[in-house]
């Protein structure tokens, strides 16, 4: 029986668990290499894998059809954007995910991105490095008012920092989110117009999907404050770039934080690039030595359930 393992991450995290698939007899084979393999590496390793721990990989059905052994696909995270989850149902392949075990780490990304945002740091931090001294005048986000689009596991964890460091929490979700489980994590429960009409910060936490593909366009852009702040910490795509692009350099809204791209890494011309109101990170909001270590025992765990260990 073999495990492919594809996230680079798990070469330093979890090596307790590729010696635990070992000892149960499973040959391991585990990206070592330091950079994500291309598809056709990935194909080639996939051929022969009964279970496959996947991070970025493309695992569509025209993929997926080439497998024949495969019984069970982990993504090494939460989003399945990448894996053809209706061919894996009809083909009694099992799709598991890693739910909850970086969402910590990635709602403290979101805060580290707002803070960096409030305090100026990237672009002060630059100018004192290049010889200046130029002490600008950031804002305090105790008092300002956070918008959480999606009450999952991330939400939550945000929704508990932001009132931790004093924010008004607005919580918005699809699926009716519980009074209890509102004041449970210090958030008002709200519509999706008004947290876009009242929030500081509008923060998406959702999957990407035909119905949140461009959730945040340049109808809902026009409408938010034009001092507010988009983060998009979840998936590229969610937030539509080109308008956010117009939005920022109209002033219609006054910066944004993102972490994720509808291509990654983003082109070299993308043309939120030059735009200082514009802040970005390489999607790492979930990694972190903690939650690699969670992650790694998780989706280990479910890849040797589903292999009947």
């Amino acid at each position: 029986m073999r495990v492919l393992i594809t996230p680079r991450g798990f070469a330093s995290a979890g090596q307790d668990q590729i010696k635990h698939m070992q000892e149960l007899g499973i040959e391991v084979d585990y990206n070592d290499t330091g950079k994500s393999y291309d598809a056709d590496t990935f194909l080639a390793k996939a051929k022969e894998a009964d279970g496959i721990i996947v991070g970025v990989d493309d695992m569509h059905a025209q993929v997926l059809e080439q497998l024949p052994k495969l019984k069970v696909v982990c993504k090494y995270g939460v989003g399945v954007d990448n894996i053809d989850v209706d061919w894996c149902r009809a083909h009694d392949v099992f799709v598991g995910r890693t739910v909850g075990s970086n969402s910590l780490s990635v709602a403290e990304h979101v805060v580290a991105l707002m803070f960096c945002d409030a305090k100026l740091l990237y672009p002060t931090i630059r100018d004192v490095k290049a010889g200046g001294w130029n002490k600008r005048t950031g804002f305090e986000l105790a008092g300002k008012t956070i918008g959480i689009v999606g009450f999952g596991a991330i939400g939550r964890h945000l929704a508990d920092i932001a009132h931790g460091i004093g924010m008004d929490v607005l919580a918005y979700d699809v699926m009716p989110i519980d009074d209890a489980v509102a004041a449970e994590h210090h958030a008002k429960v709200a519509t999706f117009d008004e947290i876009l009409e009242t929030s500081d910060y509008v923060s998406v936490h959702v999957p990407l999907l035909d119905s949140t593909r461009d959730l945040i366009a340049a109808p809902e852009l026009a409408r938010m404050k034009d001092t507010a702040c988009v983060v998009n910490c979840a998936r590229g795509g969610i937030v539509n770039e080109a308008d956010l692009y117009e939005a920022l350099k109209a002033g219609t809204v006054r910066s944004a934080v993102f972490d994720t791209f509808s291509t990654e890494p983003p082109a070299a011309d993308n043309p939120l690039l030059t735009l200082d109101n514009f802040l970005l990170t390489p999607h790492m909001g979930a990694r972190t030595e903690e939650a690699d270590k969670r992650t790694c025992a998780m989706s280990a765990g479910i890849v040797l359930e589903h292999l009947g260990f």
